[in-house]
């Protein structure tokens, strides 16, 4: 179904659109490709290292479109991706995951001077001082890879992006009481490394 330029009606719906994907029209699925791309390269690339988004995000769209016989549309098509997508990212992390020690190695030189720097300070004042001085993604990034694949995104879905319990939950399609017990174990790990280099953080409830 397409107009005289041979491009997809832009007024279509997503479910018309999956309609015809599934129905054999392949082009249909370059509109939700379109449509969706900004929001499946926000989601990738703030989970994953920014080297690896491309790629990522690639590989959602893959599996959206070999997933899309199972999309019921009980909910908006960008919730089922955004679902999707966050499952790729978790996926990345568990292929990337070796052991729980933080991969310093593949921190950039600068990150790593920087930590160098703040690990041998004098006192948790100075390295506080030190965090001040520039942005701690880096930093947070080599404190969450100590967690599981799993409970790294549990804990930046609840804590640092601040979705729910449920809402962490379906979209990592476990259970609530699991979401809770996970981001109560890496909130709990998290902790206890923070304060070891004096880096004290607040509380929150799961």
């Amino acid at each position: 179904m397409t107009n005289e330029k041979g491009k997809m009606p832009a007024y279509l719906g997503d479910e018309k659109v999956i309609e015809l994907v599934l129905d054999g029209d392949l082009d249909a699925f370059a509109l939700l490709l379109e449509r969706h791309e900004n929001l499946v390269s926000r989601l990738v690339a703030a989970h994953v290292p920014t080297e690896h988004v491309a790629e990522v995000a690639h590989e959602v769209f893959i599996r959206a479109y070999r997933s899309l016989p199972g999309y019921k549309p009980v909910k908006p098509f960008c919730n089922w991706l955004t679902t999707v997508a966050l499952r790729c990212c978790n996926d990345f992390w568990r292929k990337q995951y070796r052991n729980k020690e933080a991969p310093v190695c593949d921190m950039s030189e600068d990150g790593q001077r920087w930590l160098d720097t703040a690990l041998a300070a004098d006192s948790a004042e100075v390295f506080e001082t030190l965090a001040r001085q520039r942005e701690l993604r880096e930093i947070l990034d080599t404190v969450l890879a100590r967690l599981s694949p799993l409970d790294r995104m549990v804990l930046s879905l609840t804590y640092l992006e601040e979705h729910t319990t449920k809402e962490t939950a379906d979209m990592l399609g476990i259970s609530v009481p699991n979401v809770k017990v996970r981001a109560f174990r890496a909130k709990r790990k998290l902790k206890v490394f923070l304060k070891r280099y004096g880096i004290q953080g607040e509380e929150h409830e799961a």
